[in-house]
């Protein structure tokens, strides 16, 4: 089992799929699990499947359930669930590790001291969590290609702001609840600014338009003011600075 006090539950989506929920709220192995089963069932080839996803507790499997029966497909997941503790199965082969850059200072991580105060902690250990982790895409969404990355410490889990801050720019780290978000768009948000980026999470014009896929992990790189400048100035493929590695 995957978690000894959750049992996976095994949900119709209309008749749009399946949906295989493994916990109740957002845990490092219930992303896991997440991601992990996903990938068994795609290569698993079953051509009920046209379409799959993972979110930050659940997989979701598009099948034409006016065409498929429910049940059948009900069954061969629970098939495949049993026996398995799918929270510490392998993740996908082929994922990546990034190590990004990112300026964790000045203008360019306006709330890194209000979010260090938050966590209990002063900036230079905010900045040496935020450095030395290697954070795992948990899942992408609320705009194309957009990261939620964890897990960080307990101290980290810090609640979103109040109110919202009323525009982030593409790039930008912010951080709330564990979790360190990589914002693909200038928007507002509820979570503290602690950092920015040149990378790009959504190039729509590129060969990958989604450069990064859940299960792939990510570490920063404390580079200055200057050094975020001179990335921006010659990124216009939009991997700013950051180097991929494929993980075996």
């Amino acid at each position: 089992m995957t978690n000894p006090t959750y049992t996976p539950k095994i949900q119709s989506v209309g008749l749009n799929g399946v949906l295989v929920t493994f916990g109740e709220r957002a845990t490092d192995a219930a992303n896991r699990a997440a991601i992990a089963f996903r990938g068994a069932v795609d290569d698993q080839g079953w051509t009920e499947v046209t379409e799959s996803s993972s979110t930050l507790v659940s997989a979701f499997f598009r099948v034409d359930l006016a065409e498929h029966r429910f049940d059948g497909i009900r069954d061969q997941l629970a098939d495949m669930l049993a026996g398995q503790d799918w929270s510490n199965a392998p993740l996908p082969a082929g994922r990546s590790l990034w190590t990004i850059p990112a300026a964790f200072g000045g203008s360019r991580a306006p709330q890194l001291a209000e979010a260090a105060e938050a966590a209990g902690l002063d900036e230079a250990q905010a900045l040496a969590d935020l450095t030395a982790a290697r954070l795992r895409v948990l899942t992408l969404g609320f705009a194309p290609g957009q990261p939620y990355l964890g897990t960080l410490g307990e101290a980290w889990n810090i609640p979103r702001q109040v109110g919202l801050t009323p525009n982030v720019p593409a790039g930008a780290l912010v951080a709330a609840v564990r979790q360190v978000c990589l914002f693909a768009k200038d928007t507002p948000t509820g979570w503290r600014h602690v950092g920015q980026t040149a990378f790009a999470c959504f190039r729509p014009n590129g060969a990958t338009p989604f450069p990064l896929s859940p299960g792939d992990e990510i570490q920063f790189t404390d580079v200055s003011e200057a050094e975020l400048a001179r990335i921006e100035a010659h990124n216009s493929d939009g991997a700013g600075g950051a180097v991929q590695e494929v993980l075996a």
